[in-house]
């Protein structure tokens, strides 16, 4: 008699509660192993096995201890009798994902705690469940009032970027870019063309500078209307400016140094300009060159150092967007706040240093460069600009007007312009909107 044929066994559905197992996995990901929040994300190898929904709560649960872990970490240290051993940190851990659910993303609380409890497996943390328990069965109760009577910027800010923000902006303005960090943020489109009209289908506010805006929340992007089309490119707004300080590149030999993952390249080729993206990251610049080809955008990409090397002629402009520590883009990267301090950013500077003085050397006399970085820090930004025009006298600023912004509200909005011509947004610019991204910007001319 013949037997039926064995069924290959059909592939597991992740459960639900799979979503705050991938959370805590992130979680030590992040701040036991020290891995950037973006690498955790696409390294992990359940967070793609959940369902949509699932996917984007273990997201939100992730990003949100992040951005509140000062205030988390103070309201648990209220509710513990003794601190938690260093050994323990997974009971923090677990503690500090039921207490974001409780606190700050409304979970019902027999919900998060009972998830909670349902991750304190192993004999260790079995013998912890007690605790656990009562920690968070009293945030449930107190929480809320303990979290209201908090000074939620400074808690969640570190002292080496507090210290850093008071000294350069003054406190009133590191407490409003501390807080412009704590929400998700919106979604910034940058257009081939017609941003009126896209704004139109999508649902977006046009923004002064030309870029749309879409709430947070928006999902998979690849389904919005325009995507498969290559009409636009995600692309914070602030990170929409550096490009624009270059003026009409219509024709011009433009290099576009450290250049993944492409938005600036992609503004540049739409202007018109025959672009060269130099990035040394073969992975960064082969998702480079995806996104232009989904764009139906032309420019030549090399594989090199930018640091050392050579363009084949010198060209009429070059934007070198710099490595940096991208204090200014922790709406988007929390983690940074956690992972990185003061030391890092004097190991970064050297870089930014030699990185700029090549550059110099790429631009035909007369030409232009524009040197970017995402980050807060002054030491990255203005001051490796007077080092250089200190020590380098081929080149000199060209300070900028509001037009080179695009004009209108964005470029008057809490001095975006310094009083020496560059541009420097903050995360708390257009904060009723969004907010940006924090950018610092110099356009400098060849002499």
């Amino acid at each position: 008699m013949k037997q039926p044929s064995k069924q290959a066994p059909a592939a597991k559905t992740p459960a639900k509660g799979d979503a705050r197992k991938t959370a805590l996995a992130l979680l030590r990901a992040v701040l036991d192993d020290g891995r950037p929040l973006d690498e955790a994300l696409a390294r992990n190898p359940h967070l793609a096995k959940l369902e949509a929904r699932d996917r984007a709560f273990a997201r939100l649960l992730l990003v949100t201890v992040l951005r509140r872990l000062g205030q988390i970490d103070a309201v648990l240290d209220t509710c513990l009798d003794r601190p938690i051993r260093a050994k323990d940190i997974m009971l923090r851990h677990i503690l500090r994902l039921g207490a974001a659910q409780l606190l700050f993303l409304e979970t019902p609380p027999h919900a998060a705690v009972s998830t909670a409890l349902d991750l304190a497996t192993g004999p260790r943390l079995a013998g912890q469940r007690g605790l656990l328990n009562a920690v968070l069965r009293r945030l449930s109760r107190e929480g809320a009032e303990i979290v209201a009577a908090q000074d939620a910027a400074r808690l969640n800010t570190p002292d080496w970027l507090w210290d850093s923000w008071c000294a350069v902006y003054g406190e009133e303005t590191a407490r409003a870019i501390a807080a412009a960090q704590l929400g998700e943020p919106p979604l910034d489109l940058s257009c081939k063309g017609d941003p009126a009209a896209w704004a139109e289908k999508l649902g977006a506010e046009v923004l002064p500078n030309g870029s749309l805006r879409l709430p947070a929340g928006q999902g998979d992007v690849a389904r919005l209307p325009g995507y498969a089309e290559g009409a636009w490119w995600v692309q914070d707004a602030a990170a929409a400016l550096p490009a624009r300080l270059l003026g009409d590149v219509l024709g011009k030999t433009v290099i576009d140094l450290c250049a993944a993952p492409g938005g600036k390249t992609a503004q540049l080729a739409a202007a018109g300009a025959e672009v060269i993206a130099v990035e040394k990251n073969r992975e960064r610049l082969a998702r480079l060159g995806e996104n232009l080809q989904r764009l139906q955008l032309g420019a030549a990409t090399v594989a090199a150092d930018a640091a050392s090397w050579q363009p084949p002629a010198l060209a009429d402009a070059v934007l070198l967007d710099a490595p940096c520590s991208a204090t200014g883009t922790l709406r988007r990267h929390p983690d940074i706040a956690w992972l990185k301090d003061k030391a890092q950013i004097a190991t970064l500077t050297p870089s930014q240093d030699r990185l700029l003085a090549h550059a110099v050397g790429m631009v035909k006399p007369g030409g232009m460069l524009v040197y970017a970085v995402c980050s807060l820090q002054p030491e990255e930004g203005p001051q490796r600009i007077h080092a250089l025009l200190s020590s380098d006298d081929r080149v000199e600023r060209l300070p900028l007007t509001p037009a080179d912004l695009g004009g209108g509200d964005l470029a008057d909005m809490g001095g975006m312009i310094t009083p020496e011509g560059d541009l420097r947004s903050l995360p708390c610019h257009l904060a009723e909107q969004g907010g940006l991204d924090g950018f610092y910007a110099c356009r400098l001319r060849r002499k």
